[in-house]
């Protein structure tokens, strides 16, 4: 299994960066959100990861900050994330580095139709006494 490596740099050296190197790595859209400063929110949800990774926060770290961007120094982690009416547990993985929160976790289902409604089409009403 090959190291992982983003824009050159190990995981290693990515967690060894102050953020302003970081902001140099990432494509533009996601530089220009961490060059504007994180929310109030976000620097909740922050101090709640850190804690996290010092052992000091014992719950599960859930966040309704979904366009908060997967940082190095969150890797390993388990970080609950709000997707509308609970909340999807995600492990955080190395390769997600630079994305939202909102991309790893979808709000949306896919629709499925189970039969014709009332009032359908003649063509599709031969369809429900199958």
């Amino acid at each position: 299994m090959a190291d992982f490596k983003y824009k050159g740099k190990t995981l290693e050296e990515l967690k060894g960066m102050d953020l302003k190197e970081f902001i140099e790595l990432v494509p533009f859209r996601q530089k220009r959100s961490l060059k504007k400063g994180f929310t109030e929110s976000q620097k909740k949800l922050l101090k709640k990861i850190d804690l996290a990774l010092e052992g000091k926060y014992k719950k599960p770290v859930k966040t309704h900050c979904r366009d908060m961007l997967v940082l190095p120094k969150m890797v390993g982690l388990t970080i609950y994330i709000h997707k509308g009416n609970s909340f999807e547990a995600i492990k955080i993985q190395p390769e997600m580095i630079g994305l939202r929160f909102g991309q790893l976790t979808l709000t949306r289902k896919r629709v499925e139709h189970s039969a014709p409604g009332v009032g359908a089409t003649r063509s599709s009403a031969a369809m429900s006494t199958r």
